[in-house]
Formats: C-alpha cells, structure tokens, sequence
C-alpha cells in the first residue's frame, strides 16, 4: 500500500470520504480549514511553501476510541496546523501490528506527512533499536543505542537527522543538516519535570554559542486527557526566517520526542508502573 491509499484509509477511518486523485483538493481534519497554499517557492522543497511564512507550528495528535478503552496501540496520526488553527498537514504513522504492540515506544516507523493536494512532503523514517536511548538518555552514549531520525523530501532527499545524544536525568538532541553538520541542539527538561501538571518545554538553542532560538513544547492537556490517553499535543517555535528545510527538520524532532518522552508515560500508566 503506497503512502495515498493509506492516507486515504486514514482519512475514511475519521469519516472523511475522500475519492479524489492526488493533486485534487481533499477535505481537512473535521473542524479544521486548510491554510492557503502559497506559490511555489524557487529551492523550497515541494509542498513546504507553508514554512517558509510560519513561525509556529501546532502538532495535534489525533486518538482512537479502542485506544483509548483498551491498551491496543495503533497507528499513530497527527494534524499539523498554524498558529491560526488552520490545518496545513496531516501526518500518520507506517508501521507493524507485532512491532507496535511488542515494542511500543520503541517501535521503529515510517511518518507520513502530506498537505492538502495528499503530496507527501516530508518523510521521517527510525528504525527499531532494541536497547532504546536508556531512562533519560543514559545509554545514549552507545551508538548501537542512540535513537535518531532521518528526515526525508521526495523532491531533494534527506533534510537532516536528529540523533540522541548522551544525558543525566534529561533527554538531549543533536539537530543536523541534510550534510551531517550540528545546527542545533535539544536540552530536555530533567525526568521528574516531565511528570508535573505543567506545559513541557525543550529548547531549541544554536549549537555553536547555545542562543534560544526557539522551542518544541508539550502543552498540558488536563488530568482526564493525561491520565487516559496519550493524545499530545505540542507547539513548534521557530525563527520566521530560519531555512525552510531546517523548518521541517524541527518538525521531525518533534514526533521523536512524542515518542520517546510521552508515548513512553502512556504505556508505563498502562501497565501500573
């Protein structure tokens, strides 16, 4: 199955009829309007045009009912809209049943993001390690453990990489261009932080002096949505005018620390730890 028809068979799932071939306008995430397309941009890759205006960018996570009243875990699926509410993307996971039922968190996936024309845009591919990054990054200094993430265009291949680095008590990322080469860097809030009744932030500092530029935040959701379900939502900040490119691989960090912070709570609740 090719990234439309699972789009599509994604879209059905939420009562969305979606018949129309790619390159024809689909209907967005039930109260949502698309944000309007801006014109084709000389190296922008294809379909991040919306980037280059925004300085924010909002990551809904859209969660199921057998999600939420069993321990099934299913794919997982997201609406990405600017600071306006307008939905310029939508995301959903490519995975395995056993894989995501087995290893949870851990999981390795593909993430599908596509706009409004269902034209894949960007494409966020880990791969399983069975070691994991450790409880807090611990065992990030072993490069068979380092979790990380390749941020992927169709129109000019690999944008960068997210890598865990090494940590005590704290999650921490290098952010990497599509050459290898360390933009910015991660610090996460120490391990007990993460459990508070509070808004979970992860600044995003320049790797050379360590200047804030920008942050990826957990946006507290209420007792009843935090205790019950791991449907997250986080607020992407970035500098208006930072390198498109740079702009979808923030994003793609963004669905790294979905999962290894806060999928990772969801299932320790789950299973009374």
């Amino acid at each position: 199955m090719n990234p439309v028809q699972q789009f599509e068979m994604h879209q059905q799932q939420h009562q969305q009829a979606i018949t129309t071939q790619p390159g024809v306008f689909v209907q967005p995430a039930p109260g949502s309007v698309w944000m309007p397309m801006p014109p084709a941009i000389q190296g922008v890759p294809t379909g991040l045009e919306y980037l280059t205006y925004l300085d924010t960018i909002m990551v809904h996570q859209i969660k199921e009912l057998i999600e939420i009243v069993t321990d099934w875990e299913t794919k997982n699926k997201y609406v990405l809209k600017n600071a306006n509410g307008e939905q310029c993307y939508y995301a959903f996971e490519e995975s395995g049943c056993c894989e995501r039922q087995c290893c949870g968190p851990q999981r390795g996936f593909v993430m599908h993001i596509v706009d409004n024309f269902k034209r894949e845009v960007l494409t966020i591919k880990r791969e399983f390690k069975c070691c994991g990054g450790g409880c807090c990054g611990c065992l990030a200094c072993i490069g068979c453990c380092q979790q990380e993430c390749i941020i992927e265009t169709p129109s000019m291949g690999v944008l960068g990489i997210i890598r865990q680095r090494c940590g005590c008590m704290s999650s921490n990322y290098d952010i990497m261009d599509g050459d290898g080469n360390v933009i910015f860097q991660i610090d996460g809030p120490c391990c007990c932080m993460l459990c508070g009744c509070q808004d979970k932030e992860f600044p995003i500092k320049t790797a050379n002096n360590g200047t804030v530029v920008g942050a990826i935040t957990k946006k507290w959701g209420g007792c009843f949505r935090e205790a019950f379900t791991d449907a997250d939502t986080f607020a992407v900040n970035f500098p208006g005018d930072l390198d498109v490119k740079l702009k979808g691989v923030l994003i793609g960090a963004t669905f790294l620390i979905d999962f290894m912070e806060f999928e990772q709570q969801s299932q320790n609740r789950n299973n009374g730890v």
